[in-house]
């Protein structure tokens, strides 16, 4: 019985020391006030299409049915819509993906941007509302990366293609080698922590610096700490309703599952940055929905940057559901922080199209 004792407390002194890491709670801000205003008329509309799209299949299918059936959906999401820009597919011994290029763009200036899907699903495909409109945006060249996902990868896979694909961009434009005036980097969700890694990892190789990154609802610690993982769960329509089991398991039993899908420590800054090295980083702009339940994830971020020294913009949004952005043009408020990433792109000395659009 003793010994049986003694195995408990050092797995969870293991759990708690290891695979969780230091406390990240001072880091959380004040509560944030109760929304004064209503949301814009179209986000009704986006409520609506998430109820019909994530209940879809999903009490009926498990198992490989199930992941094919959600990157279907996700897929879907371009479907019917109308893009401005050119998509050229790109498929190198380095790189995959597909370039995104408004009519007007330089390829001397370019993004790589970094798509969501809890590291599971999600595509070039899925994402090009975002792309299609950062293109138009900042006239740059978007190379929107197709890294490999789990289960059939590991999850340093993913990482090692943001990694080789900073690389490759530094050098590569649409036409081939092509000198570079300005680089960035923004990705959503799965996404943005992998944008946030890469960043940190920049700086740690010496490589060419992003001139700014930018996070949408970035995932930065996968040790499930934040408080608003389970506080947010009931108002955040989009990852509530797929993540609404976790409540249910209890926190060291999450712990393990993370550090065997992952194959690295949740704790391990390559899939929590909140816990690597902040300091010396480009300036970063990371947008947030104050009703979902990655809130804490970028308030963390942003607050513990901040002490570090780190240039980082936090801006939040009420009523919003996770990556709103993705809902442009309909969403009104998706339009308001494509309008602030151009700001902050143009504080941070990183030139725009012109009138924000191209």
């Amino acid at each position: 019985m003793v010994w049986f004792i003694v195995v408990v407390l050092a797995l969870v002194l293991f759990s708690l020391l290891y695979l969780r890491g230091a406390d990240m709670s001072r880091f959380d801000g004040p509560a944030l006030p109760a929304p004064t205003s209503p949301p814009s008329s179209g986000h009704a509309d986006v409520l609506q299409r998430l109820r019909e799209l994530l209940p879809a299949g999903q009490a009926r299918q498990r198992g490989r049915a199930q992941l094919v059936h959600m990157r279907s959906l996700m897929d879907g999401l371009s479907a019917g819509r109308d893009f401005t820009c050119s998509f050229v597919p790109v498929s190198t011994a380095d790189v995959r993906g597909e370039w995104v290029l408004a009519p007007a763009h330089d390829a001397r200036r370019r993004l790589l941007y970094i798509h969501g899907g809890a590291w599971i699903a999600g595509s070039p495909l899925s994402h090009r509302a975002i792309t299609d409109r950062l293109a138009r945006l900042t006239g740059a060249a978007v190379f929107s990366l197709d890294y490999r996902l789990l289960p059939e990868n590991r999850r340093i896979d993913g990482i090692h293609d943001c990694r080789n694909a900073w690389r490759w961009l530094l050098e590569n434009g649409p036409d081939g080698p092509t000198p570079l005036d300005y680089a960035m980097v923004a990705g959503d969700s799965a996404g943005g922590s992998l944008t946030l890694g890469l960043i940190a990892w920049i700086r740690d190789e010496g490589l060419r610096q992003a001139d700014a990154a930018i996070g949408f609802s970035p995932s930065t610690d996968v040790t499930m700490s934040g408080g608003s993982l389970r506080t947010n769960l009931a108002t955040d329509p989009m990852l509530g309703p797929m993540f609404s089991w976790m409540a249910k398991v209890p926190a060291l039993l999450l712990l393990w599952g993370t550090w065997f899908t992952n194959r690295l420590p949740p704790s391990h800054p390559d899939v929590s940055p909140l816990r690597g090295n902040l300091a010396g980083l480009p300036p970063t702009l990371l947008q947030v929905s104050e009703q979902e339940m990655l809130l804490d994830d970028s308030r963390r971020y942003a607050a513990r940057a901040e002490e570090a020294g780190s240039p980082v913009v936090l801006q939040t949004w009420p009523h919003m559901v996770h990556v709103w952005q993705m809902f442009t043009p309909e969403l009104e408020e998706a339009e308001e922080a494509f309008a602030n990433i151009a700001e902050f792109l143009t504080s941070a000395g990183v030139p725009v199209a012109e009138g924000g659009d191209l």
